[in-house]
């Protein structure tokens, strides 16, 4: 292995478990949309509505394809204006854990669009303008399948070489791609961006820290707010990000804050965490089935694993690059928080994937 330096508690409906949820998803899809459970929400745009601008060596276009559980994804496609005849090696791109499409994954999959890859952003089931009801759920299954239908995509593409295909995830959505690289043998080489391992933090708290007794007392209350979801027409929300900062001195919600709230920045309307947040129990999947078990059978394809020095998730990706098998790179960013790697296109290391892929997809 290299290692690359460089220049629930109680989920109940309180005030603070709203705030543990929020951190432990690295914190509604706006509206709950009248669909059907597996099409797509007609909210769809030919508009550029993302959070970063649009670039002119780009072809940009909207797509669809479907999951394994019959759920319509929605996607944003990304090719090389000037590009060479012959299929091209291609990146499925999906995160942070509640964000759309339009922000940070799609910044990754323009970017690298930009360096010779056809690449494809993809809001994740029950998010965003893809498929599934209810909204705002995550599944560690139907997320890691997620990934694995956008590979079912790229390799039916005519502009792709189906034997040249990575996969880029971002914050949780990096835990779900190492989960299903570990399963998907037709993807070449996976790399991660201020990974979370969302099983493990709804499972055990930051740092391993929850207790057996607040486990236990999670669960009770997700499983007694399973009746209350029952008897009413949507499930309760968790609840989004604060309006405004008065009286929060935790750092990882500022931080969290400073991206998804401002408009200026990362704010989406149809971000879960720009917005709503997730649904109460939608920890409770996650709880008990961990998404990093199998990550040596990654190998021997290679694994890039990026995070920033200060962030407070970095333990997440020290320690899977300690449990996955060679080929393997650590890379810290010296001075960069969780959130820079979403959009700080002068701190991610784009060269660094950009020459990670294309030896690695040649």
């Amino acid at each position: 292995m290299t290692e690359t330096p460089q220049t629930p508690a109680e989920t109940d409906v309180t005030d603070e478990g709203r705030r543990n949820l929020l951190k432990m998803a690295g914190v509604s899809a706006a509206t709950i949309a009248a669909a059907s459970f597996g099409s797509p929400l007609r909210a769809q745009t030919s508009d550029w509505d993302k959070t970063f601008p649009q670039s002119d060596a780009v072809e940009h276009a909207k797509v669809e394809f479907t999951n394994r559980y019959g759920i319509t994804l929605v996607g944003d496609l990304y090719m090389p204006v000037e590009r060479a005849d012959g299929p091209m090696p291609a990146l499925a791109v999906a995160g942070p854990f509640g964000a759309v499409k339009e922000q940070a994954a799609g910044l990754y999959a323009q970017e690298m669009a930009e360096r010779g890859f056809v690449t494809l952003a993809f809001d994740p089931s029950y998010v965003g303008e893809s498929g599934g009801q209810p909204r705002s759920v995550a599944s560690p299954d139907i997320n890691t399948e997620d990934f694995m239908a956008a590979i079912d995509f790229l390799g039916l593409h005519d502009a792709v070489d189906r034997e040249r295909i990575g996969i880029i995830g971002i914050c949780g959505f990096g835990g779900m791609a190492l989960n299903a690289v570990a399963a998907d043998k037709r993807v070449k080489a996976v790399a991660t961006t201020s990974m979370y391992d969302m099983s493990r933090v709804m499972a055990k708290g930051y740092y391993d820290s929850l207790t057996d007794e607040q486990r236990a007392e999670g669960l009770a209350a997700m499983s007694r707010q399973r009746w209350e979801d029952a008897a009413s027409d949507s499930p309760a929300l968790a609840g989004g990000l604060p309006d405004s900062l008065d009286g929060i001195d935790d750092p990882v919600i500022q931080m969290y804050f400073a991206y998804y709230k401002d408009p200026e920045r990362g704010y989406h309307p149809r971000s879960v965490n720009s917005n709503d947040g997730w649904t109460v129990t939608t920890p409770l999947s996650f709880m008990n089935m961990p998404l990093l078990t199998y990550i040596d059978e990654i190998s021997p394809r290679p694994m890039l694993v990026i995070a920033g020095s200060e962030a407070h998730s970095r333990y997440f990706s020290e320690d899977a690059v300690a449990n996955a098998a060679e080929p393997k790179e650590l890379m810290i960013i010296d001075g960069a928080d969780h959130v820079d790697l979403y959009d700080q296109v002068d701190i991610i290391p784009f060269d660094k994937l950009e020459a990670f892929f294309s030896q690695n997809l040649a």
